[in-house]
Formats: structure tokens, C-alpha cells, sequence
């Protein structure tokens, strides 16, 4: 079979039914002789999907009406690996995907509307497409951004025209009224929610009592469920052989108190098959032991494991025991998934990584970095990159992480078997949804986990009288994504002064604006809440150092003027003889009477811009802020400070000290260093009028 494919010049290239992926990297390990043809009618396109949590797709011709097929398969063959035209990028699997949709939803309403012996798309007419307009903002009346993609995706006919020969369209439907597509550029406003503080924070708790507290008991469970499995059952014993180690079996439950394991309100055979190594036959010489320890100790609907539960819960077991039944609220299946979900929580949320990102991780990832005694300072997580990447295959990042992303991934790599390099992968015990061949859990698998872990948590909140369950604004249990937790991440570090500049170094973004519109701009009311928050932050510092008097003690080249503004402030917060607590009414006269004052740990700052040092660091810094990190307190005339920060000072001067007098010595060259430092230190403290403290 001789398929015409048409190139960017008008000759003609004639292939013998080719692979559709030719043009494609495949994932390691796949043959492009083993993947899908032109001639199929179905054709495969996860061989090249190379983020291995990416469910399966394939495009199916038989969906189409038969006389569109040929146009159909001629467009994505092109579009899977053919040279785009000039101007055009080489689209990914998932957007071609998504374009067939859009092709099967055009094909599908032109096939009521032409008539039968017309199949050549390029007889479109202008007609035809301000109809089909028509009748996708009819379809979808309040949905723009479907409409736009269902447009764009018929577009591509002309836009692709020089490669699909007599099925290219014949005009740029952009011109048509009503056709025109969005054409705002810019990079707009990161669309995906945030986390609200009031779920997040008892999220991120209990996914740490998960993986600090609970997860111990789970490990415990698991490896018992492992040996099971490990045992080999052999052929039937008889009854003298297997006697005695059931009776040793029954003694235990009952001196214990625990109930035998059952199938529907019987002693599970099967159960006590695995643990004797021997098949279900040699026990039943032996049912009356079983049932008298049955009448006993009683007999629970699923295997329960034998381990005794150390977690604790407000002193008490946080689940009476672990089953082996996945179907049972404790079952080892379904806790397993709920520790690994934990898990996810607080490396996606605490690293600020990506889904594909995060799903890459693979075993020993983690590297530690050590000071001269030997205590940690620095943790970096290895894993992939995908997004703005020059290669499709990913390249291999770092990101700067906490311990308790590290306790995270310690977790992750004790609940997976020694073998599996990938530590997102499928638990052995069942994932709980559809299998996949993926190597680890797909998006949606994982969606499903952490609402199950929200779903677990709430349950327990409700048996134990708890109020820190996992609920939105309205009382409902929040329903959770993945793509939540790096936008919500953005959000915190937003929050801070200088936090756009290390959101950007943590997300990887190119330029500080990319983090900005993924962390939230002024449209989203973003920049509006944070003025807000931090208006009535430093209000309230304000209103505190008034009552206490503090502005009246501070030293410092800025002191008169600290004092001076914290007066003039105090007397338009006062009202009635007294201090206004009304946050609304601290806001509106913070900021619109703000005294620029800036309290940090080592000096406290009289903002003025004709005398800061830091303006020339500040240029760029959309924040309105000084630039923390660009601050020279000890020759900044806008310095002031308060006894929290002469104590700081005092601190940094015995901590100088002790690293002098520490042995071994310090190198020459750093011992001078820190001499220095120690001298600038005390002169500048001294020159405030302050005594230095005995170390």
C-alpha cells in the first residue's frame, strides 16, 4: 500500500504504509516496528508519551464517518511526524489528541450537512465554517475558551495546508466574522485554583501524622502481607502435620483477645492456609479447633494482620487494627494509598514541583549537604523537567528542599519494594481504580488518593469528636487536585518580602513576571489581598510598640524619625481615647497613613528613599518594598532599632565567638573574616549608644 504525503514543496513523497511515530522519540524500551501503522484504523499513541504517568491514548478512525477518514488520517500523520510549515511548533501527542477531537466534532456535524459523494475538505466554503460557528456558540453558549479550541482545531486545515495536499483548506477561516479566535498574547492569569488556608493547614498536618505517626503501623502491616505472600503453599499436609502449628495459632488469638480472620462470618481458610504454607484442604480435618476459637475470640469479615498498632491518636490507637480485605475501611490497600497520597502532599506542596515532576522521583534522589560538624543545611531533590524544556525526554533538575520533603521521600522508598526504582509507582496491594500499564500513577489515580485521604481523615475527625477535619468555606469536604498544591505554594511564597524573586528560582520560572502570573497578579485580586494582609500586619506591629511605648526607646541614625511617625500614626489610630482593634478600620488608615516602617530580626526599617542603599538592588522589585536583599544595615542611614534587635545583634556576636573558639581552628583567611565581622558588629552597636554583652 503507497500512501501520498505531501511535503513543503509540491512534489509528492510516496511511503509504504509507514509507522505513524516515525518521527516521534519513543519510551525507552519500545520498537517503532512494534507501533501503530498508516493503514490501521486504530492507531496507538502512548509509545510516544514519554512522561511515564501519562495515561494511554490512541486515535480511532472508525469514529469518523468513512468518506472523512482519508483526510483524517492524512492531517495526523502530518501532525505526528511530518516537518511542521514555517512558524508552526511540532505539537505534543496530548495536543494532537485533543485535536482529533475537535476534527471528529466538526467531521461529525459537516457529515449531516454535505451531501454523500462530497469527502474533499478543501470544497469547504466560507458558508460552511460561519455555520459551524454558529452551531458551536449554540453548542456551547457560555463556555468561549471550548468554542476557540474547536475553531482552532478546524484551523489547522489551513494552517497545516502545504502538507495535506487536496484536503487543504483553500482559505484562513481567521477572516470570517464571528471566527476569529482569542488573540491576547500576553501571558495571562494562572487560572487554577488555590488551596484555602483553612484546608490546607489540617491537610498538611494529617499528611504529616501520616507519614510521622501512622505510617510505622502501615510499614508494619505491609511487610507481614509480604511474607504471606512469599510463603509457598505446598501440597496438603496431613493432619498430624498440621495440628499443632494451628493450635499454636488459635492459642495466640485467644490469650490475646484478637478475633480469628473470616470470610463471611467464617474462620478464613484460606487465611490460615497461607500461614501455615499448606492449601486449604489439610485445615478442614481441623474446623472444630477453629470454631471453638471462633466462639471465643469471635471472627471478623477480613484477614486482620497480626501487628499491634503503636500509632497514637489523642492517646488512643488511631485504628484498631490493619486488614488485609481491600474492601474494609482499614484495609491495607486502601491505607497504603492514603500514606502514599500524604506523601505526594507534602512534596508537591513543600517543593513547589510539577505533577510530571513530581511522579519522576525516582529511589536515592535525595542529596544532603553537611557542615564541618556534620549537622545537615541543604537538601536537593533530583528529578526530571519537562515544561519549557528544549527535550521532549525531560532533563534532569534539582530543586532545594526541606527535611520534611526528605521524611517524605524516606517514606516513599520504604513503601515500595527494594526493586522499583520509581517511588510513585502502584502500590503491590492495588491502587484502587483501573489498572493501568503506566509505570507510576497517573494524574487522575492520584486525584482519587488524596480524596480518599480527605474522605479517611473526616471520618476519623468524626468518630473521635476532632474539629480539624479537612472542609471548605461552606462545611463541605474539600475536593483536592494536584495542580492545587504548586499554585497554593506560589501563593505563600508570594506572600513574603522578596518572594517573587525566590518563587522564581524555586519554580524554575525564566523571568520573575512568569511567577508572578503564576502565583496570582493584580486581576486575580492577588497583589489587592496581600497589601491587604500586610497593611494590617504592620498595623498591628505599630499599634503594639505604641502601647508598650517602644517607639520612644528606639536608637539608631533613624530613631527621631521612627519616633516621630509612630506618634503622628498613633494619634490618627486613636479614636474615643482609644486604640482602634477594628481590622477593616487598621487597614483603610495603614494604608493611607502608612509610616513606611519595616521591622525585621537585625534592624528595623525608617524607609526613605533618598537615603537607601538598597534602591539600586530594588529596581525591578514590582513589590513596593524595600530590598531585604539588598540591605546594608551597618552603614544605611534609614536604620533604627528596637531591643529585639540590639538582642539579635548580641546573638550574632556570641555566635562569632563561639566559631572562633572552636577547635580545630578556623582557617586563617576565615578566622580574619569573621574577626572582621565581629568589628563591625561591635563598632556599629557601639556607635548606637549600646554596651556589649560578655559572651
Amino acid at each position: 500500500m503507497s500512501i501520498a504525503i505531501f511535503a513543503s514543496n509540491p512534489t509528492a513523497v510516496t511511503l509504504e504504509d509507514p509507522y505513524v511515530l516515525h518521527g516521534r522519540p519513543l519510551r525507552p524500551g519500545t520498537r517503532l516496528e512494534d507501533t501503530s501503522r498508516y493503514s490501521h484504523d486504530v492507531w496507538h499513541l502512548t509509545p510516544a508519551r514519554l512522561k511515564i504517568h501519562e495515561y494511554a491514548l490512541i486515535i480511532n478512525f472508525l469514529s469518523l464517518p468513512q468518506r472523512f477518514r482519508p483526510a483524517a488520517k492524512q492531517l495526523f500523520y502530518t501532525l505526528l511526524s511530518l516537518e511542521p510549515p514555517d512558524g508552526e511548533v511540532l505539537p505534543t501527542v496530548a495536543t494532537i489528541r485533543g485535536m482529533f477531537t475537535e476534527i471528529r466534532r466538526f467531521v461529525m456535524w459537516l457529515d449531516k450537512r454535505w451531501p454523500p459523494e462530497q469527502n474533499e475538505l478543501s470544497l469547504l466554503s466560507s458558508g460552511d465554517l460561519e455555520d459551524y460557528g454558529k452551531h458551536l456558540l449554540a453548542r456551547f453558549p457560555n463556555n468561549r475558551s471550548q468554542r476557540e479550541s474547536s475553531r482552532g482545531g478546524v484551523r489547522v486545515l489551513w494552517r497545516w495546508r502545504l502538507q495535506m495536499g487536496e484536503h487543504a483548506l483553500r482559505f484562513d477561516p481567521l477572516h470570517l466574522d464571528g471566527w476569529r479566535e482569542s488573540t491576547h498574547t500576553a501571558r495571562g492569569e494562572n487560572k487554577t485554583d488555590r488551596l484555602p488556608e483553612e484546608v490546607m493547614g489540617p491537610l498538611l498536618v494529617w499528611a504529616l501524622r501520616f507519614i510521622d505517626d501512622f505510617a510505622p503501623d502501615i510499614l508494619e502491616a505491609d511487610r507481614e502481607w509480604r511474607a504471606t505472600r512469599d510463603i509457598r503453599v505446598g501440597p496438603n499436609r496431613d493432619r498430624a502435620d498440621v495440628g499443632p502449628p494451628l493450635q499454636a495459632i488459635l492459642d495466640e488469638h485467644v490469650d490475646a483477645g484478637r478475633p480469628l480472620p473470616g470470610w463471611r462470618g467464617q474462620p478464613s481458610l484460606s487465611q490460615f492456609g497461607r500461614l501455615l504454607g499448606c492449601r486449604q484442604g489439610s485445615i478442614r480435618p481441623h474446623l472444630d479447633a477453629l470454631t471453638t476459637a471462633a466462639a471465643v475470640v469471635g471472627v471478623v469479615d477480613s484477614a486482620f494482620l497480626n501487628g499491634t498498632i503503636q500509632g497514637r491518636l489523642d492517646g488512643a490507637p488511631w485504628v484498631d487494627s490493619i486488614a488485609t480485605s481491600h474492601e474494609t475501611a482499614n484495609g491495607l490497600a486502601r491505607l497504603g494509598r492514603i500514606l502514599q497520597a500524604s506523601c505526594y502532599v507534602v512534596i508537591a506542596f513543600l517543593s513547589g514541583m510539577r505533577e510530571s515532576e513530581v511522579k519522576h522521583i525516582k529511589r536515592d534522589c535525595i542529596e544532603i549537604k553537611y557542615d564541618e560538624d556534620g549537622r545537615p543545611y541543604r537538601w536537593k531533590l533530583s528529578s526530571l523537567a519537562f515544561k519549557g524544556e528544549d527535550e521532549v525526554e525531560g532533563v534532569p533538575a534539582t530543586w532545594t528542599v526541606c527535611a520534611t520533603v526528605v521524611r517524605a521521600v524516606e517514606m516513599l522508598e520504604k513503601l515500595q519494594p527494594t526493586t522499583c526504582d520509581y517511588l510513585f509507582a502502584g502500590l503491590l496491594h492495588g491502587n484502587g481504580t483501573k489498572k493501568s500499564s503506566n509505570e507510576v500513577v497517573g494524574n487522575r489515580a492520584t486525584n482519587t488518593h488524596l480524596n480518599e485521604l480527605v474522605v479517611f481523615v473526616n471520618q476519623l475527625c468524626a468518630d473521635r469528636g476532632r474539629s480539624d477535619l479537612i472542609l471548605d468555606s461552606a462545611g463541605r469536604p474539600f475536593k483536592l487536585k494536584t495542580s492545587y498544591f504548586r499554585r497554593t505554594l506560589a501563593w505563600f511564597i508570594a506572600r513574603h518580602p522578596g518572594g517573587v524573586i525566590a518563587g522564581a528560582l524555586q519554580y524554575r520560572h525564566r523571568s520573575i513576571r512568569m511567577f508572578e502570573g503564576y502565583a496570582g497578579t493584580s486581576d486575580s485580586g492577588f497583589r489587592a489581598e496581600v497589601e491587604s494582609e500586610q497593611a494590617i500586619a504592620r498595623g498591628e506591629v505599630y499599634m503594639e510598640m505604641i502601647e508598650a511605648h517602644q517607639h520612644l526607646d528606639l536608637v539608631g541614625p533613624s530613631a527621631e524619625e521612627a519616633t516621630r511617625r509612630l506618634t503622628d500614626f498613633g494619634d490618627r489610630v486613636q479614636f474615643q481615647g482609644q486604640l482602634a482593634l477594628d481590622k477593616h478600620r487598621l487597614r483603610r488608615i495603614t494604608k493611607r497613613n502608612d509610616p513606611a516602617i519595616y521591622p525585621g530580626e537585625y534592624i528595623t526599617c525608617v524607609n526613605d528613599p533618598a537615603k537607601a542603599l538598597c534602591e539600586k538592588a530594588r529596581r525591578g522589585n514590582s513589590e513596593g518594598l524595600p530590598a531585604h536583599g539588598g540591605c546594608l544595615p551597618l552603614a544605611c542611614r534609614n536604620v533604627t532599632l528596637t531591643p529585639e534587635n540590639v538582642a539579635a545583634w548580641q546573638r550574632e556576636i556570641a555566635r562569632i565567638d563561639k566559631r572562633l573558639d572552636s577547635r580545630p581552628t578556623l582557617a586563617p583567611r576565615l578566622k580574619q573574616l569573621h574577626q572582621n565581622r565581629r568589628a563591625e558588629v561591635v563598632a556599629f552597636l557601639v556607635a548606637n549608644g549600646q554596651e556589649i554583652l560578655p559572651t
